[in-house]
Formats: structure tokens, sequence, C-alpha cells
């Protein structure tokens, strides 16, 4: 039972209800003796004073009716004459300010016993009345009886309201469990409604959030695999093709080597992509290597360019870099520095018209790539770095890669420590800055 939601809630209200009513308690007896005993001293100085005026009037056997009656109410008389008490227990401090005239309203033993004194001086030589009365006793225990019935019902009350507050607490927790069910089921539509207070309504919106997000999270999963499923049937498709044409011997001697070519050419594409899809899946899962080393990013950034300047040729965009006359040290892993920088290059070459810039730059510790391509809108900024946004909003527009290379770059600088953007170039393309921690 204390496993459970509803019996801890149970056995903390029971828990409260016992300290409850023992702090009652606890207050209640003294206050509740102390009440009593209030109350039987101003009685006794009621009946002393009363006492006086009879035993002075009445004959004597009418006094020896009021001393029984008196005791039958619990009440000792004691009289003194000529300075003598009719009876032992009375203490003498007692008799002898009775006997010389003065009032008494005190506690004292009598008898042995705690009690309460009240004296009056009588007519004649040294003489008076002393009613005494014990002080309560017994009245704790009585008290105590009635709080074990108090007791039981605090109980009683306690595991009633725990169960009931508990059915309400619990109520918003199992229509979540529910929810989370069926999301696992696979079941994306579930919704839970906001009702109840506030921490259940908190509840049903980080739910109703969470099925959102699997939601539109599968739907961006879907439209990827789509993507890349695309990137892959077309270089299988020439592989395919062009090995059908050399098995059928369609293709002759002399096609053979730009038969070869095309086939290697495809190949290294597919290698690419299948390259980049491991990569970014260890860094989704943390799991790729970082080796973090003094870098010289101007030594970095040139010999970037010198290769892409080679690759590019006659026939592609214009290469220039734009390097200060200093080195410019950075610690990082220079290996993913350069795969982010291929990355963007292999995108501007895809994109970027023959003899157009192509501009690597480094400006402090800040890497920039812009190119004088077709660029990007405002609204291709905000999703420039998601996994094959790019190539479902331009495929058939104009020629697009799988959408994971800019996806890989964004991943590869946030695990270095850096961040990078996507912005307009001046030289009418897009921009890319990537800025390395110093």
């Amino acid at each position: 039972m204390r496993k459970t939601l509803t019996g801890q809630v149970v056995l903390v209200t029971v828990a409260t209800a016992i300290v409850a009513v023992l702090i009652t308690a606890a207050v209640a007896v003294p206050v509740s003796i102390r009440s009593i005993n209030t109350q039987l001293r101003a009685e006794l100085q009621e009946k002393s004073a009363l006492a006086v005026e009879l035993l002075a009037t009445e004959r004597p056997v009418a006094r020896e009716r009021i001393v029984q009656s008196l005791r039958r109410d619990g009440i000792d008389v004691y009289l003194i004459r000529r300075g003598a008490v009719d009876q032992a227990g009375l203490p003498d401090r007692v008799i002898r300010q009775v006997a010389g005239g003065a009032l008494v309203d005190t506690r004292a033993m009598v008898d042995g016993r705690p009690s309460f004194v009240a004296g009056r001086p009588l007519s004649g030589v040294n003489s008076g009345v002393v009613l005494t009365r014990r002080v309560a006793e017994g009245t704790a225990g009585r008290v105590l009886s009635t709080v074990w019935i108090a007791l039981l019902a605090g109980l009683v009350g306690g595991i009633l309201a725990g169960a009931a507050l508990a059915r309400f607490i619990a109520r918003p927790i199992r229509r979540a469990a529910r929810a989370a069910a069926r999301l696992t089921a696979g079941d994306r539509s579930v919704r839970i409604s906001r009702s109840g207070p506030a921490e259940a309504a908190e509840l049903a919106d980080a739910v109703n959030q969470l099925a959102s997000a699997l939601q539109v999270s599968e739907g961006r999963e879907r439209e990827f695999l789509l993507s890349v499923s695309h990137e892959l049937r077309t270089p299988l498709s020439t592989l395919r093709g062009y090995a059908e044409a050399l098995a059928d011997g369609v293709v002759g001697p002399d096609g053979a080597e730009k038969a070869g070519a095309t086939m290697l050419a495809e190949a290294e594409r597919l290698d690419r992509l299948i390259s980049d899809l491991l990569v970014l899946s260890r860094l989704e899962a943390a799991d790729l290597p970082i080796d973090i080393v003094p870098v010289d990013l101007v030594d970095l950034v040139g010999a970037a360019g010198e290769a892409w300047t080679t690759r590019c040729g006659a026939d592609g965009p214009a290469v220039r870099v734009e390097l200060p006359g200093h080195p410019v040290l950075v610690n990082t892993d220079p290996a993913r520095v350069r795969q982010v920088i291929d990355g963007l290059c292999e995108n501007a070459l895809r994109v970027v018209p023959a003899g157009q810039p192509l501009i690597l730059a480094v400006k402090g510790s800040t890497i920039e790539v812009r190119d004088g391509g077709p660029g990007f809108t405002d609204d291709d900024l905000k999703v420039a770095f998601d996994r094959g946004a790019l190539n479902r909003r331009y495929r058939g527009i104009r020629k697009v890669g799988s959408g994971l290379g800019l996806a890989l770059a964004a991943r590869l600088v946030t695990r270095l420590g850096g961040r990078i953007t996507a912005g307009h170039a001046p030289e009418g393309g897009a921009m890319f800055t990537v800025e390395l921690p110093t």
C-alpha cells in the first residue's frame, strides 16, 4: 500500500489526524484540570461564607445536619473553638490564621492530600470554620478516555479523507499513464484534457506537447528517409544501368573507360552519403571521437582553399581565400573543422554557377564560407540546419543534395563547442559563419 500514491496519501492523512488529536489532548487535559479546580475553589469559597452564617445561627442539631450535607458533597468541615480544632489533619498555619480572625483561601496538604482550603472566623474568641476539598483527581483519565474516541473518529475520517484526496490527486496521473501507454503503442493522436488543479493542467500540457513533438519528429523522419532513399536510389540506378550495359555488351571497349569513370563517381557519391549518415548518427548519440589540439586557422583554411581551387577548376566557381597576415590559434579538432569546410564547399559547388565567387575567409576565430550562388530566403535561414528541410523545399526546382550536409556541419560545430549561423553574403549568395571557441 505504501508503494502507491493512494496508500501514501492515506498514511499521511491518518498520521496527521493522530498528531492533531494528540496535540489537542496534550493541550486540553491541563486546561480542563485547571478549569475544574478553579471552579471547585470558587464553589468552596461560596460555601464557606454560607456555612459561617448557618453555623453561627443554627442549633447544634441543625449544625450537624449542615456538616453532614457538606461532607456528602466532598467537603470536610473543621470547627475551631478557642484556638483548637475539632479534628486532626488541618495545617497549623491555617488554624492560627483563622483563629486570629483572618480569611483563608489557599491550597495545602490536608490529612496528607492536596486540598483547597477556605477558612472564615466565627463570632467568639479564637473561633472559626474551615472547609476543605480535595484537588480534582482522575480528571486526566476521564479526559484521555474521551480522546480515544476522538482518535478513533480522526482515524476513520483520515482514511476516508485520504482515500478521497488520493483519488482526486491520482486521477490526472493515471490519465497521463494511459496516454503514455498509447504513445508507446504508436498512437500519436492522443491528447489529454486540461482539467483539475494547475499541476494537473501542467502535466496534461507536457504530455500533449510530447505527443505533438513525437508526431512532428516522426513526420520529419519519414520525409528524411524518403529524401535519403531518393539520394541512394539515383546513384544505384546509374551503377545498375552501366553494369547491365557492360554485362550485355552494349558498352564496347571504347566506352568502357567513360562507363568506369561514371560508376566510380557514383560509387564515391554513395560512399559520401553513407559516411555522412554514419557521422550524423554518431553525433546524435554523442559517440563521435573529438581530438582537440592547437590549430592555426590560417594554415587550415589556406590548405582547404588550395584543394577546392583545384577541384573547382576552370568550369566551377572562382575560389578565393581571405586570410589575415598572422597566425590565428584555436584549440579544436582540425579534421572535424576541415570536414565542416568541405561540406559547406560541397553544397556551394552544387549550386554556384561557374565563375561566381566561392570565398573562404578567416576573421579572428571565425571562419566564413561565402558564395555568389542563388542563396537563401529569410524562411530558408530558419530551417537551414534541419535535416532534409532544404531538400524537401527545393527538390525539382534546383540542384539539391541529400539534406545531410548542413545538419552534419551544425552538429559538428556544436560538438566542438562552437556555433554556426547562416545568412546572406555580400556577394549575393549564402554565407555560413563558423565561430570556434578561443
